[in-house]
C-alpha cells in the first residue's frame, strides 16, 4: 500500500512482465542515492519524481477510486511539491525511491511506485504503488512492478521485500499475489483511514525467489 501524508514526513502509496527492453542492473550500488536511474520497459518508463509532477499526482491521488486505501494524501499542489522535496532528501539518504509511472509517448505520470527502507542497509524494504483508475487492467503495474523489484534486489541490495495491503483490497491483494508474493499473515487493525481501522494483508518477495522465478520466466534475462 502506498503511504502519502500532507507533511514533508510522510511515507507515500499502496495497489509476469513483459520481457522487451528488460532493465540490466548493475551489481548492488550506493550510486542510486546521487539520482534515480531511469527504468525503461515495453510500455512505460520508471523515472525520478520531478517538482513539475506535483499538479499530476494531485489528480492521481485524490480520487476515491484511489484514495480509499491509502494514506489521506496532501490536498494542494503545494503539498506535493513538498513531498516530491521530501523523497529526495530521503533517496540522497539511502532509505527511500519513489518512481513516477509514465508511458511511452507521455510526459505526465499516471502513477508511482515507491521502496522504502525497513532495517538498515536496505535489507528489508517495504514497496508500494498507486495507479490511477484510468489505467488498470493494460499491464502497467505488472511491467513496472517487475522494473521496481529488479531495482531492488539487484541495485539497492534489498534481501526481502514486504507489501501491506488492506484485507478489503481485493484488487490490490490480487496483484501481489500475480507477482509471485507469498501471503505471510493479518495485521489486524493496523491501518487507520478516515476513522476506521483496517486489518491489513502482510506479503513479502525474497530476493533468492524472485531470481528463481525470473529464472523460469524468461532465463535469457536472468544474470
Amino acid at each position: 500500500m502506498v503511504k502519502i501524508a500532507a507533511q514533508p514526513e510522510l511515507r507515500p502509496v499502496t495497489t509476469t512482465v513483459p520481457s522487451a527492453r528488460p532493465f540490466h542492473p548493475a551489481p548492488a550500488s550506493p550510486s542510486w542515492r546521487n539520482g534515480l536511474p531511469t527504468l525503461v520497459g515495453a510500455s512505460i518508463t520508471l523515472r525520478e519524481l520531478t517538482l513539475s509532477d506535483a499538479s499530476a499526482l494531485l489528480a492521481i491521488m485524490t480520487p476515491e477510486t484511489v484514495a480509499r486505501f491509502i494514506s489521506t494524501p496532501p490536498s494542494t499542489v503545494e503539498g506535493f511539491e513538498r513531498f516530491i522535496q521530501w523523497a529526495h532528501n530521503e533517496r540522497a539518504l539511502g532509505r527511500y525511491a519513489c518512481f513516477a509511472i509514465v508511458p511511452h509517448g507521455a510526459s505526465r505520470p499516471v502513477g508511482i511506485f515507491q521502496l522504502r527502507q525497513i532495517e538498515a542497509q536496505f535489507v528489508t524494504a517495504e514497496w508500494g504503488f498507486a495507479l490511477d483508475s484510468s489505467f488498470w487492467g493494460n499491464g502497467y503495474f505488472k511491467e513496472g512492478a517487475q522494473l521496481l523489484i529488479d531495482f531492488a534486489v539487484d541495485v539497492v541490495g534489498v534481501r526481502r521485500l514486504e507489501a501491506r495491503s488492506a484485507v478489503a483490497n481485493g484488487r490490490g491483494n490480487g496483484a501481489l499475489r500475480k507477482m509471485g508474493a507469498v501471503h505471510e499473515g493479518v495485521l489486524r487493525r493496523s491501518f487507520t483511514k478516515g476513522g476506521r481501522q483496517m486489518d491489513q494483508s502482510l506479503w513479502a518477495i525474497l530476493a533468492d525467489e524472485w531470481r528463481q522465478a525470473k529464472a523460469i520466466w524468461n532465463p535469457a534475462v536472468v544474470h
